[in-house]
């Protein structure tokens, strides 16, 4: 049997690869407005399509036990090939909104095969120290998320098919990996069917309910600041006539520096606990949300890069600690399909904040905007203070 830390090494690189198609075209949003005539509020569409087709494809993966039925390994690799194959095919020429949109919800779809199952790949393989190692995997998804801003900058002399081609190379790549080097865990159990009945007696328990509700609140905030960190950096640009900022560099920095947070977010939870330490974190992440106009108007471009950056830290800190929470509070009969339940509601509630600062973008001042993202870790925040674990 290989050594564990082997087998966490391999799980977080197929991760990191394979999730390099979530925000695969928001590193190129420009580039597909420009070469399919899009608009710019399509930017929220596009990335609510990935969204929605992630919350589906989570609902299908727990209806039909996939997962527990099969491989994890093998049906990671196969989401991780079909994925490649429907991120890749945004490259078509042919494309309108309809299939873009068609092709981004296909590719979320079977990233449900992916994050999830890796995750649960992990919990067959490391029964102590799961915190630790939810850490460092939602580290890895966070780095992949960020990829593609990267990719945008080291390829500006490149078509912007490069980075699709590049993103569903390394999603095929890391299937491969995961098919070939982690086989089953020692843990692996075959779960029951989807009872569900569960998925509201689950919300009884007053525990579980306040970690879940942490979790919503701080999802709401996630991946609508994600979204527009770009968009962030060219009000600000533009508000102070900056002509110098790299957007695509910056992009990735301050989203993929919520990777480090993460595994320190974990290791800070083993001394002051989970609830705590994810508390202080939503707390924090509140406080950006809040005073962020206030920022747009500091002439000083140093101040701002720098409070992004820490806004990108600890936005996503207490995401590993909140899984953890949830996980805690659920019976463990019923673990896995209560997890699958909070996680799709979880997504479904960034449709509705992307959607919403995507229109309070044109209809609404820019700099203020940000302050609505407050509203989800402020219910996330009252949640966790009634919690009692």
């Amino acid at each position: 049997m290989k050594h564990p830390k082997f087998i966490l090494f391999i799980i977080v690189i197929s991760q990191f690869f394979c999730t390099s198609l979530w925000f695969a075209g928001n590193g190129i949003i420009n580039d597909l407005i420009a070469f399919f005539s899009l608009k710019s509020t399509d930017l929220a569409h596009l990335t609510s399509a990935v969204q929605f087709g992630f919350i589906s494809g989570t609902l299908v993966f727990a209806l039909f036990t996939i997962a527990d039925r099969f491989s994890p390994s093998k049906v990671f690799f196969l989401c991780a090939v079909l994925g490649a194959f429907f991120n890749f095919s945004i490259n078509f020429n042919g494309n309108t909104i309809g299939s873009l949109l068609l092709f981004r919800f296909l590719t979320g779809f079977f990233l449900a095969g992916i994050y999830p199952v890796g995750m649960k790949i992990a919990t067959d393989y490391f029964k102590e120290g799961l915190g630790t190692s939810l850490g460092f995997l939602v580290g890895a998804l966070v780095l992949g998320t960020a990829l593609p801003h990267l990719l945008k900058d080291l390829f500006t002399n490149f078509k912007w098919q490069t980075i699709v081609n590049t993103t569903s190379s390394l999603s095929i790549l890391g299937g491969f990996f995961m098919l070939l080097l982690v086989p089953n865990g020692p843990y692996r159990k075959k779960a029951k069917k989807l009872n569900l009945s569960v998925c509201l007696n689950v919300f009884k328990n007053i525990n579980f309910r306040k970690a879940a509700f942490g979790y919503f609140g701080h999802m709401w905030e996630l991946y609508a600041f994600w979204v527009f960190v770009p968009v962030i950096l060219e009000i600000y640009s533009s508000k102070q006539q900056i002509t110098h900022f790299n957007i695509p560099l910056l992009s990735f920095l301050i989203i993929g520096i919520g990777s480090l947070a993460c595994v320190l977010g974990s290791f800070v939870a083993i001394k002051f606990g989970a609830k705590k330490t994810a508390f202080y974190a939503l707390t924090l992440s509140c406080l950006c949300c809040i005073v962020s106009p206030l920022f747009f108007i500091i002439d000083n471009e140093v101040i701002f890069i720098i409070f992004l950056l820490f806004w990108g830290m600890v936005v996503i800190a207490d995401s590993p600690l909140l899984s953890t929470l949830v996980a805690k509070n659920a019976p463990e009969k019923d673990r896995g399909t209560a997890l699958t339940i909070v996680n799709c509601l979880g997504f479904s509630i960034t449709i509705i904040s992307i959607q919403l600062i995507g229109y309070l973008r044109v209809e609404f001042s820019e700099i203020l905007i940000f302050v609505f993202l407050a509203i989800g870790p402020i219910i996330g925040l009252f949640s966790l203070r009634k919690s009692k674990s």
